[in-house]
């Protein structure tokens, strides 16, 4: 509790017009936490200082019984601004999109369009993008800062260039896609009648990896989005515990396999000295393919075409690493033992667990992507114990059968 009672004291040093920026920096729950224990007036001043967009996202984490208060006490200018915006769902282009933007027509005179940004950047204290349209529609981007060097007998026509756009109903991977083919600064969103409603700028898409980054890493990890590094033990509890109980339940699988070789174990006590490398070097190499293949899916690199490829050749080369690595094994193992025998036995087992490492890290992201799941979401726990299961049963199984 000292802590939130810090960070609220933390937040109000803030200056009022540096708050609602600092606000956006947090995470979603400390953001409504903050809101809770603003009072009314505190709220109000600091989204008088915020785009609408960045108004619109805030207003959204507000009980709808305090937002009509907040709203009939908004400037009118960012009022209508935000009630636009409020139409959107967030998680498509026209939520996160800016109206930081002026349209002219490809006839307008250099005169007209100086003075409309000028004007713009008096009121948001920002300079707009400027789009050209013809019609309604729009042809293009008009580069200002080119432009306005030449005066007020520039030529519109030679500064116009193309500038990419999106419908205002696509999702985030549709919008991260267009930025990669189309690397510029901005996006324009149109709406069902190719009508300009908006536009996306860098900063808005960078905002949007972070939040898919982290996203990944979350449930990578099976931690759930809304837990905060500021939580307490019970809700970082209750966050957590279903996966770790997942969890508990497939090393009780691994441990069953090895139960089955009680008898091979207590001829051969030496074997369990070697179980945890055999598990180790599987689960090592299989988180390693899975980060590989997390990373090709997020960057569109893997599709049906080339899926069959990609699973061979991570067999491949966890076979050729279980070689590696299963010979620096069997030698350090006969160095210490004096066996030649368990040497082997583990050889072959390093390289029977690199191959199924290869396979199921593969193959499990894939599969889940199939089912509709996030390929990233608790995969570790499956494939972990499929490394482990396999590999138990591969070297103990082994044992039983050659030594």
């Amino acid at each position: 509790m000292a802590t939130k009672r810090n960070r609220m004291k933390a937040f109000r040093d803030v200056p009022v017009n540096e708050q609602g920026f600092s606000l956006l920096e947090c995470s979603k729950l400390v953001q409504t936490e903050i809101i809770k224990k603003l009072h009314d007036k505190e709220l109000i001043a600091l989204l008088n200082f915020l785009d609408p967009d960045k108004v619109a996202d805030i207003l959204q984490l507000i009980r709808k019984s305090r937002r009509k208060k907040v709203w009939a006490e908004l400037e009118t200018a960012i009022r209508d601004k935000v009630e636009f915006l409020l139409k959107f769902d967030p998680k498509t282009a026209a939520g996160m999109m800016s109206l930081d933007y002026i349209e002219v027509k490809k006839n307008s005179s250099a005169e007209y369009i100086i003075k409309s940004v000028r004007k713009h950047e008096r009121k948001t204290g920002r300079v707009p993008a400027v789009l050209v349209v013809d019609g309604g529609f729009l042809i293009g981007e008009l580069s200002i800062h080119h432009f306005a060097l030449e005066g007020k007998k520039a030529k519109i026509s030679k500064h116009i260039k193309k500038i990419h756009h999106i419908c205002y109903n696509e999702k985030a991977d549709a919008i991260l896609q267009t930025f990669r083919q189309n690397r510029h600064g901005k996006i324009v969103v149109l709406d069902d009648n190719q009508s300009i409603l908006g536009v996306i700028y860098t900063d808005d898409v960078l905002k949007l990896i972070d939040s898919q980054i982290s996203k990944s890493l979350r449930k990578f990890a099976g931690v759930n989005k809304e837990e905060d590094t500021q939580d307490g033990a019970i809700t970082k509890v209750k966050y957590r515990y279903k996966w770790l109980i997942l969890n508990l339940f497939t090393a009780f699988l691994a441990a069953a396999v090895i139960s089955l070789f009680e008898g091979t174990i207590s001829r051969m006590v030496i074997l369990a000295a070697y179980l945890p490398i055999v598990a180790g070097m599987g689960g090592n190499a299989a988180t390693q393919t899975l980060a590989v293949t997390v990373r090709g899916m997020a960057l569109k690199e893997i599709n049906k075409e080339n899926a069959k490829k990609i699973v061979l050749n991570e067999v491949l080369a966890g076979v050729m690493n279980g070689v590696i690595t299963g010979a620096v094994a069997a030698g350090i193992a006969i160095f210490l033992d004096q066996g030649a025998g368990i040497g082997f036995v583990l050889a072959a087992a390093m390289v029977a667990n690199l191959f199924i490492a290869g396979f199921f890290g593969t193959v499990i992201p894939l599969l889940m992507r199939k089912m509709g799941k996030d390929p990233a979401s608790s995969a570790t726990i499956f494939i972990t114990t499929a490394t482990d299961v396999f590999g138990f049963l591969a070297f103990l199984g082994l044992a039983t059968i050659l030594l």
